[in-house]
């Protein structure tokens, strides 16, 4: 770990040096990717200078202790030796985690897509309910969120929702959102006041850009029609509405929610995108070894992944045994205390994955 620790930090100083070159300030694309890189090291570099300040300190505090014949002073150094092998294990923890190999896709934005399931109009509106707590939890984060497709219930529920969410870190934090959410509750729409279950799916979907996916046109399908609002209703009488077919793959991408015929086509556009990239990375995966997912990484649709139990204010995570009883505050977007934990253990799977 320490080698590999001493190369991140020599490659810091190297691009300290580089991004205030006065030679590569002149080229602002190679500028801007030296000053990227740098950031993304400082955090490192900074623990990492910290972690050797803390082991030099410690190693001679030992070696006073071993030489010093006062009894005063050697209890003062035992108590200062014990503070600093604490220290030193904190920062060595952190480090491990920092050297953790990261998804190249945390910093992407993403298209998230919520789809009613089982338990006909109840799953609608739990369907709804998962859409504001995605887009209550963006807002707490500064991330913006844009619809691109929307097909509500005649009762105020969602049938289907496709949506981007941008900022800084987007599917870091939301890739393992993934998978088939439950409810249980008694539904506004049960007369008898039983207990209901009822499913949505959600998936994840990072943003790619062009030069990810090539699309060839000639393998595109596009049909323009009018927009629909709940029920079928027509809400407009032009052809603004788009719906592309990638005809290799049979994947399709729809937008209605501008009134623009272009703006709804480049938003479908990026969607279609985004699908065909996780296509063809579900193959590669499924390819190189069928068993290498884990339940929480895996993103799988078919996959329960977390349960919300209206009657005993309970949210439980089935992948990590996480349950918390803040359901109200988890469907106001309170989700950090469900989406940190997945986090870290995700992390540790991965830190062991490096260590065999």
């Amino acid at each position: 770990m320490l080698e590999k620790l001493d190369e991140i930090e020599k490659r810091y100083m190297e691009l300290e040096d580089k991004i205030s070159s006065p030679e590569v300030m002149e080229d602002r694309e190679t500028w801007q990717k030296y000053v990227k890189e740098h950031s993304s090291l400082m955090e490192t570099v900074n623990i990492y200078r910290d972690y050797k300040k803390v082991s030099a300190d410690l190693e001679e505090a030992r070696e006073l202790m071993n030489d010093s014949p006062d009894e005063e002073m050697r209890e003062y150094l035992e108590e200062e030796i014990e503070e600093l092998e604490a220290r030193q294990e904190e920062l060595e923890g952190r480090l491990e985690v920092l050297l953790v190999p990261t998804d190249p896709d945390d910093e992407r934005n993403v298209f998230m897509e919520i789809r009613a399931g089982t338990g006909g109009e109840e799953a609608g509106l739990f369907a709804a309910d998962l859409f504001r707590m995605y887009t209550r939890y963006a807002e707490q984060n500064n991330w913006k969120v844009e619809i691109m497709d929307i097909h509500n219930t005649d009762i105020g529920g969602i049938k289907e929702v496709v949506f981007a969410i941008e900022g800084k870190g987007v599917y870091s934090r939301l890739k393992f959102e993934s998978g088939v959410h439950r409810v249980q509750r008694v539904p506004t729409t049960e007369s008898g006041g039983r207990i209901h279950t009822s499913a949505a799916t959600v998936a994840v979907l990072p943003e790619v850009e062009d030069i990810d996916v090539e699309i060839n046109n000639n393998d595109l399908r596009i049909d323009y029609f009018c927009s629909s609002g709940p029920g079928g209703q027509s809400v407009n009488t032009t052809q603004s509405a788009v719906r592309i077919t990638h005809i290799p793959t049979g994947i399709v991408s729809t937008c209605q929610d501008e009134k623009s015929q272009f703006k709804n086509k480049d938003k479908a556009m990026r969607v279609l995108r985004a699908r065909i990239q996780e296509k063809f990375q579900q193959e590669q995966d499924a390819e190189m070894d069928q068993e290498r997912k884990s339940q929480v990484g895996s993103g799988d649709r078919s996959e329960r992944i977390r349960t919300y139990n209206f009657p005993q204010n309970r949210v439980t995570d089935h992948r990590i045994n996480l349950t918390i009883h803040k359901l109200e505050a988890v469907l106001e977007g309170a989700l950090d205390e469900i989406i940190d934990p997945l986090v870290q253990n995700y992390q540790a799977e991965q830190l062991a994955k490096t260590g065999e």
